[in-house]
């Protein structure tokens, strides 16, 4: 038996064909007889074609691999663009693949369209007039068959009309009604109606001027001849200043109102002057929301955990302040506004003295972290700041180059409103230092500056002009040399910080880089009223106590923070702090809370009245261990403090209810005589 389906070559199909024809024929006589058994059962040869290759076993084993890529290797590689805007031929990127071989419209309709429900409709309509007309003509009949025997009573002239009108009936009913015919919606057939305006032709109208007369002038001048231009010109400026003296008040005010309509029209003209103030509201409410968060922690958030730290305390970040134009200047001087309380002062500079740039004065306000209040710019770094007292929006500042300036904010200039020169007797080395000064006898501004050039300065504001005096000159005690001339000679001393007493006036600490403290008086120029033998490296910072006046502290580099009594010679506390210390700020509200800030980006804060050994907060600031924090001020209302690093960041920190106890009241007893 061969399966149906099977297929063979060569003479194997012969045999399959003649199997089946005994099959065939056998079966007729009702017997099977597979007479094809033999040649089933012999081996079964291959038949090759005669132009097959001859293949080694190697050849027949041998792999090839091809890869089918979606790149139509037909497609042009090279199509070239005209472009218009370049006005060159430009190579085309992206050639289409897609080679299409076979494409047919199709016209099925699926069943559950729209258009498929109205051609059944319509084929429903057809079929069911017809199997109704079949339903008439069979009624008809029978009513026929019924009517015949009377219709033979009639008579033969009623047979003929009743033929005819069972003839018209039938024909009617079997022509189908034919349905209205419908024109079917078409959702593409729509027809374009467009409408064009004349255009008007063009008119050219040229006109020709006569060119200006023109004259050839040459002349010599002498001395003589520019003389007297000058002279004529001076009597004219003469002439007009004797006009406008002789001017009336009536005059003078037109003339005023005329410039200040002037200067109005200027300002409209200039649409960003008109909504500056509007803009800066508007930018300090998107601020508030956005930072909305951190002001609410400003305001409102009390570490509860200091209950159970055993009288230690934390800092939480809020704010942090930085302007891209600032980012490669460090922090070199922090300042709070003595009015507003919301504003301070940021001065850039470098305190490396290889990389010497420009430096900047930023302002910043707590409503508006995102972007400085003010901007100044200058040429040399800024090393130090400090603003007025009475006058709040007066800046001095203290330049790298050894220049002092002056900055006024209500001017929106960016330079200086004043500024010192070579002539006015400039500091010859950067000033570390300048603090405003009560008023002099005349009511004129007065400051003073301290430089490493070893002067202290007194710089005096004189009908707008700063005029210097030189208050004293630090000489290095002992280093005082005779020349073989007979001259003396004696070592300068670098002045690096100064602080003035709160309560009298004429006495002033200054610290040096050779790590002497010198208590000196305004009064005496040549000598110091006394000495200390503070650190052994470059004094950073030196202040007094609000609250205490013999007490003092000082910072240095070499890792310390000593607390002084001016009367004593030693210092009365030394802490050390593993790096060395940028700054160090007294707390407003107590007089035995004070912070310091080191180069390892750790600020700590100490409370003496509760621990007088270690810190009572010990904690990192800054994101990266490589910054190095330089200084530190505490805001004189709110319980902040603002912290400065090398980077250029500035950040606000909160004290925790621990870090700002009050101190308490001690009770006075009276004891009496009964």
């Amino acid at each position: 038996m061969i399966p149906d389906g099977s297929s063979f070559y060569g003479k194997d199909q012969k045999s399959v064909s003649v199997g089946r024809g005994t099959r065939k024929r056998d079966e007729d006589s009702g017997t099977e007889v597979a007479e094809g058994a033999d040649e089933w059962a012999q081996s079964k040869a291959t038949v090759r074609p005669p132009d097959q290759l001859e293949l080694t076993d190697a050849e027949l084993k041998e792999e090839f691999t091809r890869i089918l890529t979606a790149n139509n290797p037909h497609a042009p590689q090279n199509i070239v663009r005209y472009s218009f805007k370049e006005g060159t031929y430009k190579l085309i990127g992206f050639v289409d693949q897609l080679a299409v071989h076979f494409s047919q419209v199709g016209n099925l309709i699926p069943k559950d369209s729209d258009e498929g429900r109205r051609q059944r409709y319509r084929n429903n309509l057809v079929t069911g007039s017809e199997e109704s007309a079949k339903l008439v003509i069979s009624e008809a009949e029978v009513v026929e068959e019924e009517d015949e025997p009377k219709e033979a009573e009639a008579g033969s002239q009623t047979d003929l009309p009743a033929a005819e009108a069972a003839e018209k009936v039938a024909e009617e009913l079997m022509t189908p009604k034919q349905p209205k015919e419908r024109k079917l919606t078409n959702k593409f057939n729509f027809s374009e109606r467009a409408s064009q305006t004349f255009n008007n032709p063009l008119r050219d109208r040229e006109c020709q001027m006569e060119p200006p007369p023109r004259t050839n002038f040459s002349a010599t001048a002498n001395q003589w001849e520019i003389y007297d231009a000058y002279v004529e010109e001076l009597e004219k400026q003469e002439k007009t200043k004797e006009k406008e003296k002789a001017k009336t008040p009536v005059a003078k005010k037109m003339g005023k109102m005329a410039m200040r309509k002037m200067t109005s029209m200027e300002s409209q003209s200039d649409d960003i002057t008109k909504v500056t103030q509007a803009a800066k509201i508007v930018e300090r409410m998107v601020n508030q929301n956005t930072y909305d968060d951190v002001a609410q922690d400003f305001k409102y958030y009390e570490d509860a955990a200091d209950e159970y730290r055993d009288q230690e305390g934390t800092l939480l970040p809020l704010w942090k302040f930085q302007n891209d134009k600032a980012k490669r200047l460090a922090v070199t001087a922090l300042c709070w506004n003595p009015k507003y309380n919301d504003l301070f002062a940021v001065g850039h500079g470098s305190y490396d003295f290889m990389k010497q740039s420009r430096g900047m004065l930023l302002l910043y306000s707590m409503k508006n972290p995102s972007f400085p209040e003010y901007i100044f710019s200058s040429e040399s770094g800024i090393m130090c700041l400090d603003m007025h007292v009475d006058h709040p929006y007066l800046v001095v500042v203290g330049h790298y180059d050894g220049n002092v300036a002056i900055y006024n904010l209500k001017k929106p200039h960016s330079q200086p409103s004043f500024r010192s020169s070579a002539k006015s007797g400039k500091h010859t080395d950067p000033v570390w230092q300048v603090k405003w000064q009560k008023d002099d006898m005349d009511n004129n501004l007065n400051f003073f500056s301290v430089s490493s050039d070893g002067r202290i300065v007194s710089w005096t504001l004189v009908k707008s002009e700063l005029v210097h005096t030189d208050v004293i000159k630090l000489k290095v005690e002992g280093s005082t040399t005779e020349s073989l001339e007979g001259l003396q000679l004696y070592t300068v001393g670098c002045g690096t910080a100064f602080d003035f007493h709160k309560e009298i006036d004429y006495m002033f600490l200054v610290g040096t880089e050779e790590g002497k403290i010198y208590k000196c008086s305004k009064s005496y120029s040549s000598q110091f009223l006394d000495t200390y033998d503070a650190h052994n490296m470059a004094v950073d910072a030196v202040s007094w106590n609000p609250y205490h006046t013999k007490v003092f502290m000082s910072c240095s580099s070499d890792w310390t923070v000593k607390i002084w009594d001016h009367t004593i010679k030693t210092p009365m506390f030394i802490y050390d702090l593993n790096s060395a210390v940028g700054d160090v700020a007294w707390a407003p509200y107590s007089s035995t809370v004070f912070a310091a800030v080191t180069t390892n980006g750790k600020t700590h804060v100490f409370d003496l009245s509760i621990n007088k050994y270690e810190a009572i907060c010990n904690q990192p600031v800054v994101a990266k261990k490589k910054n190095k924090i330089t200084h530190v001020q505490f805001n004189p209302i709110h319980p902040i403090i603002i912290v400065g690093d090398d980077r250029g960041h500035v950040t606000c920190l909160k004290l925790s209810p621990n870090l700002r106890k009050m101190p308490k009241e001690h009770r006075r007893r009276f004891v009496g005589r009964q």
